[in-house]
Order: structure tokens, then sequence, then C-alpha cells
């Protein structure tokens, strides 16, 4: 269409909808799926990979050196996200395959188990319904660079690979100290972890290699294959540090996994700023758009372009606008629209602000489809909003503003002549402000993923604050079943 002719507008439910649902990433997954699988019937494999739906589920590596406490974190893992538990032991030691016992053939005679058995082994066990529906935690695999290679290639990647790190002393120390329940292969410590059962502690036996001898041998053959293995999975991998309280290295762990990795979807900013008088949303939100190019877009001063420029609406809203009384809700969607469909606004994003106020207009707002991706309460003390805002002047001639304490005029004669704007009195700002606070908090349940800003610091820690939470994806939530574990 001919922009010149007739102004281009996309729907604002287009940009929306694809990024609810994810289409770019769907698109991007299935693409990637069919290169590595290279299905016979294309058409049929796409339909059945929609309909497993479970591309949220975890899909997760731990790996470490002897000692580092990656069982025990795998299964803290599983527990938390209910996912399914997977070892190079349980494997064979729980699957009644062909494959399995193949491999078991292998380990009889002495002789290692091939790479290609290890990883068709695996994606035999990817493929069942548990690991399908809930995910999995895959602990102490790959060993090496070809074994992660392999794994890759047969189209089982993960999302995440956690890689725990300690001191070689403090591994050594803590592998002699390891021990096994042979009925259950449960791992227990000596100091860490002992059981309180009598009964389990009779049981537990000291597992093969775990003498310092034989626990740096193993250690200096996982240094030789570490930096290969971390290649393989440079961009989803996070080294974290096992030299520390367990619970400490599992809330580092479970951030990480709850992390979204970066998406190559085209993103659009929809930034909503609320906050009460003298929050410093216009700020806010004039850095936000000299950074990222965004539309800067102010309530007010949308209805004041649309009264300068005298279109039929204009006028409806003018006499609202001279007699300082507010103008109603359905006018100024109205103009709202009109603006937020611009070819720019649909293309660029756009940062709003003085819009919403209540749960009437948020409502409005939304239905005309105007869904924020980001949405932030910047809070403040209303003490310091009075200060703020009562104590701000205008100087008639050259418009510049000032304040009492934070910008005094430079001059006696400039001071002299400041006028201060009636609406910036004590009395009408805490008014202002008890009718921000009436309406807040309904603001806050309407918008699920609300995100609250200290306001009362530094205007640029604020915006570094605000940038974070843009460019960076929101953590994932966990299943609601799992919230209870």
């Amino acid at each position: 269409m001919d922009a010149t002719n007739k102004p281009l507008r996309i729907p604002p439910q287009i940009p929306v909808y694809t990024e609810e649902h994810k289409v770019f990433d769907i698109i991007q997954k299935m693409v990637q799926k069919l290169l590595i699988d290279r299905p016979e019937d294309p058409v049929q494999y796409l339909i059945d990979r929609l309909r497993r739906d479970n591309d949220e589920v975890p899909q997760i590596l731990v790996l470490g050196p002897p000692a580092s406490g990656k069982h025990t974190i795998a299964k803290m893992l599983c527990k938390r996200m209910n996912a399914t538990y997977l070892s190079p032991r349980n494997m064979l030691s729980n699957d009644v395959s062909t494959l399995a016992e193949e491999a078991q053939s292998y380990k009889d005679k002495g002789q290692e188990i091939p790479d290609a058995l290890w990883v068709r082994i695996i994606q035999e066990r990817l493929s069942k319904v548990d690991c399908v529906k809930q995910g999995w935690v895959l602990e102490g695999f790959p060993r090496t660079r070809e074994q992660g290679l392999l794994l890759q290639m047969s189209g089982s990647s993960p999302y995440h690979a956690v890689v725990l790190e300690a001191p070689d002393i403090v591994l050594i120390e803590r592998n002699m100290g390891k021990r096994v329940d042979p009925t259950t292969g449960e791992v227990y410590h000596t100091s860490f972890d002992w059981p309180h059962d009598p009964e389990v502690q009779k049981k537990l036996v000291e597992p093969d290699g775990i003498s310092e001898e034989e626990t740096g041998a193993k250690l200096l053959e996982y240094h030789r294959n570490l930096a290969g293995i971390i290649r393989s999975f440079s961009r989803i991998h996070k080294k974290i540090n096992a030299d520390q309280p367990c619970m400490d290295v599992f809330s580092q762990v479970l951030t990480f996994v709850l992390s979204k990795p970066c998406s190559l979807a085209p993103h659009t900013p929809r930034v909503l700023l609320c906050g009460g008088p003298g929050s410093g949303r216009s700020l806010q939100a004039a850095l936000l758009a000299q950074k990222y190019n965004i539309v800067n877009i102010s309530c007010g001063q949308v209805l004041k372009e649309v009264v300068a420029d005298q279109t039929k609406l204009g006028q409806l809203i003018e006499p609202y606008i001279e007699n300082e009384q507010q103008v109603p809700d359905n006018l100024v969607l109205r103009a709202l629209t009109d603006r937020l469909s611009r070819l720019e606004c649909s293309t660029r994003g756009w940062v709003l602000h003085g819009f919403p106020r209540d749960l009437e207009q948020a409502i409005l707002l939304n239905v005309a489809g105007f869904v924020p991706n980001r949405l932030f309460f910047l809070d403040i003390p209303d003490d310091v909003a009075v200060e703020r805002l009562s104590l701000r002047m205008t100087d008639p001639v050259s418009g510049e503003r000032y304040h009492s304490l934070y910008k005094p005029a430079p001059r006696v004669e400039v001071h002299k002549r400041l006028q201060r704007n009636p609406k910036d009195s004590e009395e009408r700002v805490q008014m202002r402000l008890d009718m921000y606070h009436v309406n807040a908090k309904e603001l806050e349940e309407f918008y699920q993923d609300v995100i609250h800003v200290n306001a009362d610091q530094d205007p640029y820690t604020i915006f570094e604050f605000i940038e974070s939470c843009i460019v960076n994806p929101l953590l994932k939530s966990l299943p609601r079943d799992s919230l209870s574990h």
C-alpha cells in the first residue's frame, strides 16, 4: 500500500497474537527439527510435533567432576520441576531394551561402550512418554566433546547445560566420604548427607574408585575433556561454583534453568509506565525512546496534538482541555488508537504513559488491542512526590523549568519572575496522589506481570533497571503443581 496516499496501519492484534503464541519461535523450531530429523512425510511430522506441545518442558544437562554434587542437584531439579531423572547408570539398569542389553555386553567384557551406542540409548529413552510430557534432567552425560556432538546430531539437544565446578582438593575430600545404598543406588556422604534411618546406614557400602589416586585420575580426565564439552554447548551452558552450601548451589542452578533462552523472534517493545505524580514517568519514557528509537507517547501530549490539528476529534476534545476538565475516556481512546495504530508504532514499538489511570481505562485499552509486553510501576513515597512537584517553577520568559532544591534559578532576576503552576500546590498534589493510590491496586491486579521499580533514586539507575527488564526475557514460571514441593 502506498503510505503517501493512505497511511499503512497494522492491526494491533497481529503483533500481540504472534508474540503471545510465539509464532516465530514455533516456526523456527519446526524448521530446525525438519532439517535434523528429515522425515519422509514432513507435513505429518509437523502435525505430530505440534500435537506433542512439549517445547516448554525442561531439557537439562547437569555436568561436573566427581563429587561436585551433580547427582544431588539433578535429583532436586527433577523434584522441583516434575521432570524425569536420567543418568547413564539408571538407563542401563532400568532399561530392558535391545540397545541396553548390547551396552551391558560391552561392560561385561570390560570394554568401553561406543559413543554412538550411548547416544542411541539416550535417544530411545528420551522418546518415551514421561520424558516427552514432563521433560528430563540428564546427569553426567556427555563426558567428551564427541559424545556432545553426537547427542546434538541425534536431535536430542538440551535447552540448558549446568556445569558444576570446585577446587580439586575439595572434590577429592568429598569423594572419599561417598557411600552408596546397593539396593536403591542412592548416594550418601559421611559428612554432608548421612541418612537418618539406621537400617539404611547399615546397608551403605563404599563404592569403587573413590581413593585419592583414583579420584585424581578421574579429575585429570574430566579437565582434559571439559573445554571440548563446553564448546559443544557454548550458548546454553553456565558454570556454577559447587564449593558452597547445597541450597545456594541449587538456587543458582534453578534461576539459570528457569531463564528463557534468547529468541531470534523480532521483538517490538510495548512498554507501559505507571506511577503517581512526580514519579518520573516522562523522563524514563524519554530515555527509553532516545536509546531504543521507540515512539514516546504521552497521553496528555497526544490530546494537545489532536486539538492543534483541528480535526473533528480535536474539536470535541478542545473544550475539556481549555476548561481543565478530564477528557472522557472514549475520546481519549480514539486519540490514542489513532496514534498507536500508525506504522511507526507497529514496527518500532512504543512507550506509553499517562494512560490508563484506572481499571476502566485499562479494560478499554486492552479491548482495543493495545496490550503491553512490559509494565512498570514507578513507586515513590508521597512526601518525596510532593517535594518534587510543589517546589518546581517555570520561567515565563525562557520556558525553562527550575526547582528550589534540585535546580535553583541561576540569577536573582530569573528567580523573581518564576511562576508556580496552581496544580502543583501541596494540596492538589496530595489529592492526585490519593486518587492514584485508589486506582493503582486495581491496575496491578488487571495486568499480571507487573514490575515494581523504586523511583526514589538516581534517574539513570532507574533507567538501567527498566532497560534490563526490557532487553532480557522474563523468567519462566514453574508448573503450578511443582510449587508445593
